[in-house]
């Protein structure tokens, strides 16, 4: 099953659904789709995005990302879209490179440190619950993405398999994808000049690699403070997120076939 969808400047853009799920049903197609940022979408990629009939956009970038990269819009469009201004308590990534040494080492202790603390940021809860009030009610697909498509918009596609009944070894499964190897040369050759120019860092090839991946034990470390702090991710999905019975049901029915 193809899951990436091929665009000329938006990486990582993929369906997470076709899953098979506890209950035997199974996730629909068409309807769920996660990617990176859109700022440098070619007018052949506005098109396309135009065609998938989507009903929302939830960008979970902060400001300064939005107004770096601001997103690119097809003629006509009318989604919704999902954002927020919330501050958050730590600094963007980019500003944390500064004034220290990057290495393979770097990028992987910072992504072990970002995933255990991602899911009680204030912007994110926020984020997060908008979301999934909105994945409940909107007459059409969605498209979740943050900048690179793979971190925030990771935790954010694992935690709805979740709910959608998803067996826990395809949400990893799933979430690995990003780490298709057709497209890490790809995401390399680009990240590589925006360090460079956004950063003033010179990055090797180890390092660039580290940073488009990621690592399965992101995810594990996500969960486990989330089950850690809350029992499991359900508690975590009720308490934190707002995500009930009632609005599960209406996931469920919305989303599965």
């Amino acid at each position: 099953m193809t899951r990436h969808i091929d665009f000329d400047a938006i990486e990582n853009f993929r369906d997470f659904g076709g899953y098979g799920t506890a209950s035997g049903r199974t996730v629909r197609r068409g309807l769920l789709y996660r990617s990176a940022n859109h700022a440098y979408a070619s007018e052949a990629d506005l098109r396309r995005m135009g065609e998938l009939g989507l009903a929302a956009i939830i960008d979970l970038r902060r400001t300064e990302e939005r107004t770096r990269e601001p997103s690119r819009r097809w003629q006509g469009f009318s989604a919704t879209v999902i954002e927020n201004d919330i501050r958050s308590e730590h600094p963007d990534w980019a500003e944390a490179m500064r004034g220290v040494e990057i290495d393979a080492q770097w990028f992987l202790d910072d992504g072990i440190g970002y995933y255990r603390r991602a899911p009680f940021e204030a912007r994110h809860i926020d984020l997060f619950n908008r979301y999934f009030q909105t994945l409940a009610g909107a007459e059409g697909a969605i498209v979740v993405h943050c900048a690179a498509g793979k971190d925030r918009t990771g935790l954010i596609c694992a935690l709805t398999l979740h709910v959608l009944g998803v067996d826990a070894d395809d949400i990893v499964a799933d979430y690995l994808l990003t780490n298709d190897e057709s497209r890490i040369a790809r995401k390399m050759a680009f990240l590589g000049p925006w360090l460079r120019d956004n950063v003033g860092k010179a990055v090797d090839e180890a390092a660039l690699r580290v940073a488009v991946s990621v690592s399965s034990t992101y995810l594990e470390t996500a969960l486990g403070v989330i089950c850690a702090t809350h029992g499991s991710i359900d508690g975590y999905l009720t308490e934190v997120l707002g995500v009930d019975a009632g609005l599960r049901d209406r996931l469920q029915a919305r989303l599965l076939a």
